[in-house]
């Protein structure tokens, strides 16, 4: 029969192979993200007009290349986050629009509204995405902003996850157009622009645009906004 002591041991050794991760195992802990630039607070320089950028993640990309551009001519903040569908826009608006004056606001719904869920619908439906955008309008014209409305850019013919169809973002621009229309606000065409160079400037199977392709937006973003400027 074993000593007592060489069972105590015997149990300490079983022990720490149990505890002790095998070779390779421990990993380090994964570096936090960098915060992604385009969210980053802007300090207003004193003289220059104030523009807001709403949008989705195709606007978070062309954030930075439109400050760029525009640096020395105007403050361009955005909203600190994915716009989303119009039901997010209506949840928070408000908040994002803040308390301070805008000058432009470049705003844009619709690529999440029109994506499929798992039930096979849309998002937002067309209808409701109607309503949704009328509302958005009547907020957005309270501010005494000159108004930018941003087309929605077009979707790939290619299996994606979540679902879209660009016939869905043909038909919910002409809704969107329909709206702009009635309220007499100006609309940034970036689905006729991107269109003929989709090949070049968008992501392979993906609605989201390279970063030559987000600097290509960028430079039509930025003669809309100044020309709503221009007209201020």
């Amino acid at each position: 029969m074993k000593s007592l002591a060489t069972i105590l041991i015997l149990g300490t050794f079983l022990s720490t192979l149990l505890l002790t991760p095998a070779h390779g195992a421990e990993k380090k802990a994964k570096a936090p993200r960098p915060p992604n630039p385009a969210m980053a607070q802007i300090q207003d320089e004193p003289g220059l007009p104030r523009v807001l950028l709403i949008g989705d993640s195709i606007s978070i990309g062309y954030t930075v290349p439109v400050r760029n551009l525009m640096k020395g001519r105007a403050n361009v903040h955005r909203i600190p986050a994915n716009g989303g569908p119009t039901t997010n826009g209506l949840a928070n608006l408000k908040k994002w629009l803040g308390t301070g004056k805008w000058d432009v606001i470049h705003f844009n719904w619709g690529l999440h509204d029109l994506k499929f869920m798992n039930d096979g619908k849309h998002q937002v439906s067309l209808d409701q995405y109607e309503k949704n955008l009328r509302e958005l309008v009547k907020q957005l014209q309270a501010t005494g902003a000159k108004l930018v409305w941003c087309s929605t850019t077009p979707v790939p013919d290619a299996e994606m996850t979540p679902a879209r169809k660009n016939s869905d973002v043909i038909a919910f621009n002409a809704v969107a157009k329909k709206i702009m229309d009635a309220n007499k606000v100006v609309v940034d065409d970036l689905y006729a622009y991107t269109l003929p160079e989709l090949a070049k400037v968008q992501r392979p199977a993906n609605v989201h645009f390279t970063d030559e392709g987000s600097q290509y937006l960028a430079k039509q973003v930025v003669k809309s906004i100044e020309a709503a400027l221009g007209k201020k």
